[in-house]
């Protein structure tokens, strides 16, 4: 098993137990004994050092449009190479890629032993062939293989094929305030998608086993560092469907700013929450409808096909500026203006072109 010493720990000094070690990767700070695990399963206390043991298990590796992220103000109509890693810091109990992200916890070390190691030079490798536009760390929680994702974007960065490739996460949020501080200073990333997944910190804790706080955090603070934000709340019959829940998750976006774009995903069954019925389809349209009321200017439903449900209009005079079908684009205005601007009234729109 490949393995890479960690980038985010220290040693506890003055305790009864030799070489305990706190992880600073993510918000739990867990604290881990020799030959132990944090919550995540992947990081091990060998020998007091802190390792990282699904360093180069990539698996998933696709090419994928950037709105399948999704990603609808932040280049569209790129490619990205998508990949992630057995392992998570959250334990949901409706995760779509539970094989993966709960791969450790289900199935035990087999889930990384039988993945064949790709190292970062290989990743980028196949960005190249595949002439893919960016890359999107995905899938599983990318802050969990973070030193993988790093060694990937330094050596994209240190070959002039790829060196103008982008470098995007798709997070629950759970980044600690070191990792995130790293982000932002060593400008490693272009945009960050945020599961913005409660907005009652039990319900976080119950269904995910994380908290509310820390993730509101780092949604302020991505957003005033200037990498492209996104936000995406899966909508959970009988857990976050209420419409003051809605309205309180839609004002507290708002009073980040109004100009972060909302996804309302449909929930579908799935792992420990297969006994739930799909979300109701007016549910979703109530949601964005009170999402827009209060004033987000760009709000989208995901995960159906509710015509015009992904369309970008602008805020200001409703000009249709990208009408989408599901992951494509039929029509982007911007192609031909080439600047984030509403060609009707000059509205400067919230896109990275």
């Amino acid at each position: 098993m490949a393995t890479k010493e960690a980038m985010f720990y220290n040693i506890i000094k003055n305790t009864p137990i030799n070489n305990l070690l706190r992880c600073r990767l993510c918000s739990h700070y867990c604290v881990i004994a020799p030959g132990k695990e944090g919550l995540c399963l992947v990081r091990k206390n060998i020998d007091g050092k802190l390792y990282s043991l699904n360093w180069a298990k990539a698996v998933s590796l696709n090419i994928d449009p950037i709105e399948k992220k999704p990603f609808f103000h932040f280049k569209p109509g790129t490619r990205v190479l998508s990949f992630g890693t057995p392992g998570c810091n959250f334990r949901c109990l409706n995760c779509q890629n539970w094989d993966l992200s709960q791969g450790v916890r289900e199935h035990g070390k087999t889930a990384l032993d039988i993945i064949e190691d790709i190292e970062p030079k290989e990743i980028v490798k196949i960005a190249i062939e595949y002439k893919a536009d960016g890359f999107a760390y995905t899938y599983s929680e990318p802050t969990i293989f973070f030193e993988y994702a790093y060694d990937t974007i330094v050596q994209a960065r240190k070959n002039k094929l790829s060196a103008a490739k982008f470098h995007t996460f798709v997070s629950n949020g759970y980044f600690s305030k070191e990792l995130l501080d790293f982000i932002i200073e060593q400008k490693l990333l272009e945009a960050i998608r945020i599961d913005l997944k409660f907005i009652e910190d039990e319900k976080y804790y119950r269904v995910c086993g994380g908290r509310l706080k820390p993730v509101l955090e780092n949604i302020k603070k991505v957003y005033k560092s200037g990498i492209h934000l996104e936000l995406i709340n899966l909508v959970i019959p009988k857990e976050n469907d209420q419409e003051f829940e809605i309205e309180k998750l839609a004002k507290t976006v708002y009073e980040i700013s109004p100009e972060i774009p909302l996804h309302f995903s449909r929930f579908f069954p799935y792992y420990k929450l297969a006994d739930r019925e799909p979300t109701p389809l007016k549910t979703l349209e109530k949601a964005k409808k009170i999402a827009l009321e209060i004033g987000l200017k760009y709000v989208y439903i995901g995960n159906t096909s509710l015509e015009g449900a992904e369309d970008t209009y602008c805020p200001e005079c409703n000009l249709l500026l990208i009408k989408r079908n599901r992951f494509f684009i039929e029509k982007n205005v911007f192609e031909k203006t080439k600047e984030p601007i509403c060609p009707n009234c000059s509205y400067k729109i919230n896109i990275v072109l």
